[in-house]
C-alpha cells in the first residue's frame, strides 16, 4: 500500500513540476509589463521552481522535509521542472 502511495506521489510532484514550468514562463514579467530577458528571466525561473518545490517538499507523514531528504526532494524537484 505505501508503495503505491509512493509512485501517486511521485506522479503528481513530475506532473506539478511540468506544470510549474509554463507558471514560471508566464509569470517571468517585468514591473513595467514587458516580459523578462536574459539573466533577469533566468533568476526569476530559477527562484519560482525553487519556491515551487519548496511548497511541495512535506514527507508522507504531512511534515516539512529537512535535512538530506529535503536536499535530495529539492534537487530531483528541480531537475524534473
Amino acid at each position: 500500500m505505501k508503495r503505491i502511495i509512493l509512485a501517486t506521489t511521485v506522479i503528481l510532484f513530475a506532473a506539478g513540476s511540468a506544470f510549474a514550468q509554463a507558471t514560471c514562463d508566464a509569470q517571468a514579467v517585468g514591473k513595467d509589463g514587458k516580459p523578462l530577458a536574459g539573466a533577469a528571466k533566468a533568476s526569476f525561473i530559477k527562484k519560482c521552481k525553487t519556491d515551487a518545490c519548496e511548497a511541495k517538499a512535506v514527507g508522507s507523514d504531512g511534515k516539512k522535509l529537512s535535512g538530506a531528504a529535503k536536499t535530495s526532494f529539492m534537487k530531483k524537484c528541480r531537475a524534473g521542472s
